[in-house]
């Protein structure tokens, strides 16, 4: 039926009138022209950026992809998981094991390696049916201690403490090498990334993760799977995970298993609560926020070292400090982290200069 308009009536808002434009995912020609000009400048930016700062920005996008994978189950469905620095391992070592051992070629290893995590992380996932909460982040723990002994005791393998070494991946005779050409490989996998995770949420699978974050008997007795849907989540998680983990060891060229202690776990948990739980953008947020957090403490440690010298070995600890402190800051003030608080700036810039 055709929605009458009254003329003597100004309407303000966004308003839809059909289950097609609710689902859409950008709801307005704004929204779309913004993301389209965002995306833009993101695929512009090593045209005036330096290498360094493009090699900060290819980590800190691989940490996104990442990110998300863990908002997913941690966010969205309301697992914890301190494993995550293992299940990179994971993505890390297929990766190399199946490119520099088997021959493979990168662009058949990288799903590969997804789909390997993803079957481990369903693995550990199964006890997620009679654990939660403090249980299960304990159970995760053991994921991290049980992968990361098999990675250094399968030395026939794994290489052991030694590691493995990987190259960049290939298109044809031309090769990923430098810092761009690879930042726009992970800025194109990482916009994949986004896009299934918002349209995740938006499916029924997504609704199902939702309702078992919000109260899990709850969902249970409306019909939905526990067993299926938390290991599905552990699964999806750890599938996006591994992904990381193997754009991460053909980034660094080297897997080793100090790349993946429970300090790396630790680091992704901060990147999801410093972004925001549950958003798909906050994970991006706070993976960069993570990312940079350290390299803005040196520069600012290298400031201070030119006019007190001396006072450098103490703040060499002081960056441990500042990271945690802000984890407990944004705990207390702002517990929906960086998304939310973008979200209170457009509010305020969509009211301004009225208070109401």
């Amino acid at each position: 039926m055709k929605r009458l308009r009254n003329p003597f009536v100004a309407e303000s808002g966004t308003y839809k009138t059909s289950y097609k434009n609710d689902m859409k995912l950008f709801k307005t020609k704004k929204q779309t022209i913004i993301m389209m000009i965002f995306i833009g400048l993101v695929l512009v930016l090593p045209l005036f950026a330096s290498n360094y700062a493009i090699g900060l920005l290819t980590l800190g996008a691989i940490a996104s992809i990442g990110a998300i994978g863990l908002n997913i189950l941690t966010g969205f469905t309301g697992q914890i998981s301190i494993g995550v620095g293992a299940f990179l391992g994971v993505g890390g070592y297929t990766a190399a094991i199946l490119t520099s051992t088997v021959g493979l070629s990168f662009w058949i290893t990288l799903p590969l390696a997804g789909v390997a995590t993803a079957v481990v992380g369903g693995l550990f996932g199964i006890p997620s049916l009679r654990l939660k909460g403090l249980y299960l982040a304990i159970a995760t723990l053991a994921a991290q201690v049980v992968i990361l002994f098999i990675i250094t005791r399968w030395t026939s393998l794994t290489g052991g403490t030694a590691g493995m070494t990987l190259s960049r991946p290939k298109i044809g005779e031309y090769s990923l090498s430098s810092n761009t050409s690879y930042y726009y490989l992970v800025v194109i996998i990482l916009i994949l990334t986004t896009l299934y995770a918002t349209n995740l949420i938006r499916t029924r699978t997504g609704r199902a993760f939702l309702a078992v974050r919000d109260r899990d008997v709850a969902a249970q007795i409306m019909g939905i799977n526990l067993f299926s849907y938390k290991v599905m989540a552990f699964a999806i998680s750890s599938f996006f995970v591994g992904i990381a983990g193997a754009l991460l060891a053909h980034y660094t060229m080297i897997v080793s298993p100090e790349f993946y202690s429970i300090e790396v776990s630790i680091e992704y948990l901060a990147m999801i609560l410093v972004g925001g739980l549950g958003s798909v953008f906050g994970s991006i947020l706070g993976a960069l926020f993570i990312t940079f957090l350290p390299v803005g403490l040196d520069m600012m440690i290298s400031v201070i070292s030119g006019y007190l010298p001396n006072i450098n070995q103490i703040l060499s600890s002081f960056k441990e400090l500042v990271f945690g402190l802000v984890i407990i800051l944004f705990l207390i003030f702002e517990p929906g982290g960086l998304a939310q608080i973008w979200l209170n700036i457009k509010s305020y810039f969509r009211l301004w200069p009225f208070s109401h």
